[in-house]
């Protein structure tokens, strides 16, 4: 690696473990705030939600359900799997959560 492409590979490096840091930080008061009974910790599991399909290669402000609820509208084999298992813990789950203004990657 040349130069720039070092210092690039060390600052996303940098940023990935910084923001696990913060994930693991975040989860824990979102743990504290469940257990009080406070909304906090749906925003964090939407927030989870989102971070985990922007990790497989999603849209940062999608949720999987929503990304998922696409693809099963589609036909799509994936979308149609996890749509059915969600199913079993919430009718529809899917077909509710589509954010039809979502969905593009920003980057």
């Amino acid at each position: 690696m040349k130069g720039v492409a070092v210092k690039q590979y060390c600052t996303r490096l940098a940023l990935l473990l910084g923001s696990m840091l913060m994930s693991l930080i975040g989860n824990l008061v979102a743990l504290v705030s469940a257990l009080v009974g406070s909304d906090r910790a749906f925003r964090v599991a939407v927030s989870n939600d989102q971070t985990l399909n922007a990790a497989l290669d999603g849209s940062e402000d999608e949720t999987i359900s929503s990304r998922a609820g696409k693809a099963a509208r589609q036909g799509r084999r994936w979308g149609c799997i996890l749509c059915g298992l969600l199913n079993v813990f919430d009718t529809g789950h899917c077909r509710k959560n589509i954010e039809e203004d979502e969905g593009e990657r920003l980057v």
